[in-house]
């Protein structure tokens, strides 16, 4: 193989290597920091870059995007003596990675470390309850303190949130344990409550009840005796309506005497003696003497009040079934107490009782 031919595939080779040493590609949401003689010279995000080369290198592609980090849970002692485990995740995203990169070693490890430090910190001034219910407030600690102490590392803190706070198993019973007492105690009351509020109104109901008796007793005599008197009205109109003469009446009286002796413990009735004289008494006072000698009994004319009182009145509402209108609202009142449904939280309480 001649010499020149070699130095030529030298030469392509060479020319080849200058071309990949010369042309570096950065994908979209990376950035490249590229140093020259081992001096930090510029930083290119995503395209096509060209490198000096032998000269310029890429020292360390930076993932430029948002990132979620997961941090292993900690041990963290509240004021009152606890230790609970406490799982946090931090969100960031790398603004300068120039920083990032010759600012610290590891900004993963160091975001950690702060995190915990600044963890134990806030934790340790609070209670186990107050731990509980300030996540919150310690989300807020948390990123304000990681914030200010990663801002010269190029990272941007933008969210810090607490996953997990594990209390000590035995505390996590005792909580439990207190819900669940809690949880009976209102229960309970909500119970206790329901029934007095059924005892009142059943009692309202018994009141309503006699007083509702009591007004129709008193409606039932006072209906009882207008129909006697009405009644008594009705036979005074209809005798004078009937224009009855003396004559009549005796009649009648002799007709019912013998009914008299009817009974069984009838042994013995009397007639009295004066029985006609008394008769002519009555027509001499009752009659007018007339051409001929004879008392004759003539009826007093009847007036029309009389005579529309005599009169048979329409008896069709004295049997009608419909009730009083007010007897009707308070049945439908007391419906409407009775189809109310059971108050909501009693109700899921029973449940969580039942389930339980």
């Amino acid at each position: 193989m001649e010499p020149g031919f070699l130095v030529l595939i030298v030469l392509i080779l060479f020319i080849a290597l200058l071309v990949i040493k010369a042309i570096a590609l950065i994908p979209q949401g990376q950035a490249a920091v590229i140093e020259r003689l081992g001096r930090y010279t510029r930083t290119v995000e995503g395209g096509l870059t060209f490198l000096v080369p032998f000269l310029d290198r890429v020292r360390a592609r930076v993932d430029t995007r948002e990132r979620v980090v997961s941090f292993p849970p900690q041990a963290v002692i509240t004021q009152d003596n606890l230790t609970v485990a406490i799982d946090t995740v931090v969100t960031f995203q790398i603004n300068d990675p120039a920083r990032a990169i010759y600012g610290v070693d590891n900004y993963i490890v160091g975001v950690e470390q702060i995190s915990v430090a600044t963890l134990r910190d806030v934790v340790g001034g609070m209670t186990l309850e107050e731990t509980l219910t300030s996540r919150e407030v310690i989300n807020r600690r948390l990123r304000g303190e990681l914030d200010a102490a990663t801002t010269k590392w190029g990272l941007r803190i933008s969210r810090v949130e607490l996953k997990a706070i594990d209390p000590p198993p035995s505390i996590q019973q005792s909580m439990e344990m207190q819900m669940k007492a809690d949880r009976e105690k209102r229960a309970t009351i909500l119970s206790a409550e329901g029934e007095k509020h059924a005892a009142i109104l059943a009692a309202e109901a018994d009141r309503q009840a006699e007083i509702l008796r009591a007004e129709g007793r008193r409606a039932a005599r006072y209906l009882e005796a207008q129909g006697e008197a009405r009644a008594i009205q009705k036979v005074n109109a209809a005798i004078k309506s009937a224009k009855l003469t003396p004559e009549v009446l005796a009649y009648q009286y002799l007709e019912k005497l013998p009914k008299m002796a009817e009974g069984q413990a009838s042994t013995m009735w009397m007639v009295p003696s004066q029985f006609g004289d008394s008769l002519e008494q009555f027509a001499r006072a009752m009659a007018k003497k007339d051409e001929e000698g004879v008392f004759r009994y003539e009826p007093q004319a009847v007036d029309a009040e009389t005579k529309e009182m005599a009169e048979p009145e329409n008896t069709d509402s004295w049997f009608s079934t419909e009730s009083d209108p007010e007897i009707a609202a308070a049945v439908a009142a007391a419906n409407a107490v009775a189809n109310k449904p059971v108050d909501p939280s009693l109700a899921e309480l029973v449940k969580e009782e039942q389930e339980n």
